[in-house]
C-alpha cells in the first residue's frame, strides 16, 4: 500500500466512524468535536480527522465555526419540520420515477430488502430503548430499494443527503414515542404500494411514514423543551 493510498484509507475510516457516531447520536447533537482527541481515539492523524469533519460539514451533519472549531449539528424543531417537508417532496419525486421505470430487478431488490428488515430486531438486545445499528442498516437499505428504480442521479443524491440528516432525528425519536407505532405495518404498506405500482398510494404512505417521526419528536422532545423555557 502506497503512502497516498494509506492516507486515503485512514481518512475514509475516520469519516465512516465519525459519521456513524453522529447518525446514531453517540455523538450528541451540539457536542464539540476536538480534533486532537478524536485523532487519538481513532488512531489517525489530526489531518485525517479534519478532512473527515470537513466532509461531514458539507453533508450538514457537522458545523464548522471560525475560531471555535467543529461541533455536531444541533437539532431543533424548525430544522426538523423544514427537513421533513423537503424530504417528503423529494421522496415523492424519487418514488414516482421508481414506480414508472423500475424493472424486475427493482422489485426483486425491494422484496429482499423488506424481508431482511422484517427479520431484523428493531432494538438493541442490551438496551431496549436504543434503536439497533443492524436494524438501522436494514431500514436504510429498504428505503434505498424503494427508490432504486429512479433514473435521476441528482434526485437520488439529494435524497441520500436528506435521509442521513433525518437519521439522527429518527434515532432520537425511538425512546420517546408516547403512542404505539407499528413500523412493520408502515413498511408493508410501502412495499405493497410499490409492487402494485400505485404511485399516489406510495407517496401518501411515504409521507405518513416520514412525518410520524416528526410528530413523535414534536410531541415529546421539543414540547418538553418549550415547557421548560
Amino acid at each position: 500500500m502506497t503512502a497516498a493510498t494509506k492516507r486515503v484509507s485512514l481518512t475514509r475510516g475516520a469519516y465512516d466512524r465519525l459519521r456513524g457516531d453522529v447518525l446514531a447520536c453517540r455523538v450528541v447533537p451540539g457536542q464539540r468535536l476536538n480534533i486532537v482527541e478524536l485523532a487519538a481515539e481513532l488512531e489517525v492523524s489530526p489531518g485525517a480527522v479534519r478532512e473527515a469533519l470537513s466532509r461531514l460539514t458539507s453533508e450538514g451533519l457537522v458545523l464548522a465555526e471560525p475560531q471555535r472549531g467543529f461541533q455536531a449539528a444541533p437539532v431543533s424543531r424548525a430544522d426538523l419540520e423544514d427537513l421533513t417537508d423537503v424530504r417528503v417532496e423529494i421522496e415523492r419525486l424519487c418514488l414516482a420515477r421508481a414506480v414508472a421505470r423500475g424493472a424486475l430487478e427493482w422489485e426483486t431488490r425491494l422484496v429482499a430488502a423488506h424481508h431482511a428488515l422484517s427479520r431484523t430486531p428493531e432494538r438493541e438486545p442490551e438496551d431496549a430503548a436504543r434503536m439497533g445499528d443492524a436494524w438501522a442498516g436494514a431500514h436504510a437499505e429498504f428505503h434505498d430499494a424503494l427508490v432504486a428504480g429512479c433514473d435521476s442521479p441528482t434526485l437520488l443524491e439529494l435524497r441520500t443527503t436528506l435521509y442521513a440528516r433525518s437519521e439522527r432525528y429518527r434515532r432520537l425519536s425511538a425512546p420517546l414515542a408516547r403512542r404505539r407505532r407499528v413500523l412493520a405495518d408502515e413498511h408493508r404498506a410501502l412495499l405493497d404500494a410499490a409492487l402494485t405500482r400505485d404511485a399516489e398510494g406510495l407517496a401518501e404512505a411515504s409521507a405518513r411514514h416520514i412525518r410520524a417521526t416528526t410528530e413523535i419528536l414534536v410531541e415529546a422532545l421539543f414540547a418538553e423543551r418549550a415547557a421548560r423555557q
